[in-house]
């Protein structure tokens, strides 16, 4: 089976994926987003999304660990992966 992300924190989030659109981030990040969001669908292993300008990185403290990828200013797409597929992606500034 195709890896995939599974499920969504940020309903915003989910609307730009599953929609291409959403007024609840700004526009002039959609396409960024979207270039992440298709990346992180095709991977199996988190490492994989360890792209120049990605700025990928595990997140300390968390249990199971989330994973961090910069999109814009401190805003950054963060997400858990099990099995092969990605978990709970979030679209926050966290810094």
């Amino acid at each position: 089976m195709a890896p995939m992300i599974r499920s969504f924190r940020s309903k915003s989030l989910a609307d730009l994926w599953g929609k291409g659109r959403t007024g609840k981030i700004d526009a002039k990040m959609h396409q960024r987003i979207l270039r992440r969001l298709d990346r992180l669908d095709a991977v199996a292993r988190p490492e994989e999304m360890n792209l120049p300008g990605f700025d990928f990185h595990a997140l300390k403290g968390f249990r199971p660990t989330r994973f961090s990828v910069h999109v814009n200013g401190p805003w950054s797409i963060t997400f858990e992966f099990e099995d092969g597929d990605a978990f709970r992606v979030d679209f926050e500034q966290y810094h």
